[in-house]
């Protein structure tokens, strides 16, 4: 009895494989010729520090991160929390409705020089 296969042939998987390497490899080299990444308008400037997660330190005070926070890389994609335990790096981010952070871009020097206002200024 002859069965239908639901799984590719070899030939096929390996088509695809290198189709979403190259693919992958594409959107690398956009993000090495500099795209400006363009941040919401609530977006604040800070120093954050992982502490615990989701505990964390922003511009020295005590803060923590929102459940399913999201923390972007220089090159925009995804970085775990762990991963950043210790090290002070200058941020974007957002606040969710509760005051937690939720969204945070870690930045390049280009974007760190661009002015943007901190929380401490918005106290004033």
């Amino acid at each position: 009895m002859k069965r239908c296969s639901l799984f590719l042939s070899t030939a096929r998987r390996s088509l695809l494989l290198s189709m979403g390497l190259l693919a992958a490899g594409l959107g690398a080299s956009a993000q090495a010729q500099g795209v400006v990444r363009n941040f919401p308008d609530t977006a604040l400037r800070g120093t954050m520090e992982v502490g615990q997660p989701p505990w964390i330190t922003m511009d020295g005070e005590k803060a923590q991160l929102s459940p399913g926070s999201r923390i972007r890389g220089t090159s925009n994609t995804l970085v775990m929390s762990g991963g950043l335990v210790g090290q002070k790096l200058v941020v974007n981010y957002v606040l969710a409705p509760g005051g937690l952070v939720h969204d945070v871009w870690i930045l390049t020097e280009a974007e760190a020089a661009l002015k943007r206002p901190r929380a401490a200024d918005l106290k004033n």
